[in-house]
């Protein structure tokens, strides 16, 4: 029977620990650590010290747990019926082989883990630390519980090791091969996706468009219309530029872009420039002014309509209520309906990412970025990984290296592969300005010259969440309801961030929302009353979006005199 597994409290041990089980994907603690993470859990630990009664109530209860688990495993191997000491998560797919539980070696094992992990948090859970130590704390503990599942490691998982047997030891070569691989070529991270079935402008970012418009920081592309008549305002989509658009424009079939051309819509969307160095004083008065301003020029002159409406996706979703609020403040009134696709306006309460946005934190990054110009697409990947380090990290540690199965292909997989950079005086301001003082919500951001109120937007608006959102919690997403004085429908769809928003019909799609127009106060209330409908959020946006878009007409013509057609979608920016 295997011997309990203690968890370690030292934090050197903890972190060789965790680079054994890592190898090179520890490069993830080093910008955690950048972060002030490791710090964090220094303190935890420290002050265990210095409160003995926590660790000692912590051990207890571990030192039941380990007492109970041998007659746990022995009434299981002779056929009765036992409760494991510490209850197994049923949606944990990491101990979903039969041996975790037939198994009295592995069943121990995951019982030891389990206890040791529940241990490890009992303590920096129980010790007294500054709200922002605590969250850092406990993020890095999870982090490092995960790390050190007994799952990673090719002993302790009794599937690759079945794979192993039945595969006479091909799967122990071919994970070794695409570790060693992935150490030359993927900064010794496992691949997500095997991304080469995916071609951008072949089967990616590939509904028919042209480029009509092109500056320093972005190019304009106008769609080709689907349908013999078209509403006469058109719709611009503003993505955000953390990311590559066609998010937006995915794949046949699943592009959101391409349902809003086949709902007779004019549809047009920016795809920004990846920064270079040569980019880093690049400002977000920059991206106001030469990104969705600019575009609704162009698409005004070209089209000839009195109003646009607009769709903004997370950053390029606030980005699209500033434009909006700012224009309204000058007396513009060329904005038509909003849609807000998880978008952050009140950064209040910014869930896991305020782990890594508070004043100390911006501070090291803004060094860091002050020397490279820009901020690598692969830190800002690393660090939404690093929220969900089970299904983004090591469940491929376990899959690529220990099984060795090919990574999936998958085209949000290969689009999130697709990173950019963020240029440095940017990025800068954004996390400041945002994150860490929240003005834009307070009425106190100044861009463009012009001190942002957000309450001046009265156009009708569609705000979109996702309920597993770990980047824009849906309840912060709720918050635009009190910040914007038009008529809103809020809706709260199924999946992830990215997952959310890629939601064609399906059978298993659906959504949730309200039964009236009246939104409560709190996004708790908005959910006992909302009401949930079998398809897909898309379907009610195409109805409601319709409504607000103005007669059938004749679609415009594809440029025009002063904006002529440039080239073929999707584009040059996008493949940079």
């Amino acid at each position: 029977m295997a011997a309990p597994l203690p968890f370690p409290t030292d934090p050197t041990e903890i972190a060789e620990r965790a680079a054994a089980v890592l190898g090179p994907e520890s490069s993830v603690f080093e910008d955690l650590d950048s972060a002030g993470f490791g710090e964090a859990l220094v303190k935890a630990v420290g002050s265990s010290l210095t409160h003995p009664t926590v660790p000692a109530k912590a051990a207890l209860s571990l030192a039941g747990d380990l007492a109970r688990t041998p007659l746990a495993a022995v009434s299981r191997w002779l056929g009765k019926p036992a409760e494991p000491p510490v209850p197994v998560d049923p949606k944990d797919r990491r101990f979903a082989a039969p041996a975790w539980e037939s198994n009295p070696a592995y069943f121990s094992l995951r019982q030891a883990y389990l206890a040791s992990s529940r241990f490890a948090r009992e303590i920096v859970d129980g010790v007294p630390l500054d709200e922002e130590s605590a969250k850092k704390a406990r993020l890095a503990t999870d982090l490092l519980i995960d790390a050190l599942a007994p799952t990673n490691f090719l002993g302790g998982n009794p599937a690759a090791l079945q794979r192993a047997f039945d595969t006479g030891g091909a799967s122990l070569v071919k994970g070794a091969r695409q570790f060693l691989d992935d150490v030359v070529n993927n900064n010794g991270r496992p691949r997500q996706v095997d991304a080469s079935d995916f071609e951008v402008g072949r089967n990616l970012a590939c509904t028919p468009a042209k480029v009509v418009y092109r500056n320093e920081l972005m190019e304009l592309l106008q769609y080709e219309p689907q349908t013999e008549e078209v509403h006469e305002t058109p719709l611009l989509c503003s993505p955000p530029w953390i990311n590559k658009y066609y998010v937006m424009d995915l794949a046949p079939g699943r592009s959101f872009i391409e349902w809003a051309v086949q709902h007779g819509r004019t549809v047009f969307a920016i795809s920004y420039r990846n920064p270079s160095k040569e980019m880093s004083g690049t400002t977000m008065d920059d991206y106001l002014i030469y990104g969705p301003r600019t575009a609704l020029d162009v698409i005004q002159e070209i089209t000839g309509a009195d109003t646009i409406d607009i769709v903004g996706l997370c950053l390029g979703g606030a980005m699209t209520a500033i434009t909006a609020a700012v224009l309204s403040q000058e007396g513009d009134d060329r904005i038509g309906s909003l849609t807000l696709l998880n978008t952050m306006l009140d950064y209040s309460e910014p869930g896991a990412l305020s782990a890594f946005t508070d004043r100390r934190a911006v501070a090291r990054l803004e060094k860091k970025m002050t020397k490279a110009g820009t901020l690598e697409g692969e830190t800002m990947a690393g660090t939404f990984d690093v929220l969900r380090a089970n299904d983004l990290i090591f469940n491929y540690v376990v899959s690529n290296w220990l099984m060795g199965q090919e990574p999936p292909k998958f085209d949000i997989l290969a689009w999130n592969s697709d990173s950019t950079r963020m240029p440095a005086a940017m990025h800068a301001f954004y996390l400041r300005n945002f994150y860490v003082q929240n003005k834009l919500a307070q009425g106190e951001l100044e861009i463009g010259g012009v001190t942002v109120d957000l309450s001046v937007i009265k156009s009708p608006t569609y705000v979109v969440s996702a309920i597993n959102d770990h980047i824009v919690p849906w309840q912060a997403a709720y918050r635009t309801v009190d910040l914007i004085s038009g008529p809103v429908r809020f809706v709260l769809g199924s999946g992830g961030h990215i997952a959310g928003i890629v939601a064609p019909p399906n059978p298993k799609a659906w959504y949730l929302v309200g039964e009236s127009d009246e939104l409560p106060a709190t996004p708790e209330e908005w959910r006992a009353a909302a009401a949930k409908q079998s398809t897909t959020w898309w379907e009610d946006w195409a109805s409601w979006s319709s409504e607000n878009a103005g007669a059938l007409v004749s679609p415009p013509a594809m440029g025009s005199a002063q904006y002529p057609v440039l080239g073929e979608g999707p584009g040059e920016y996008v493949r940079s």
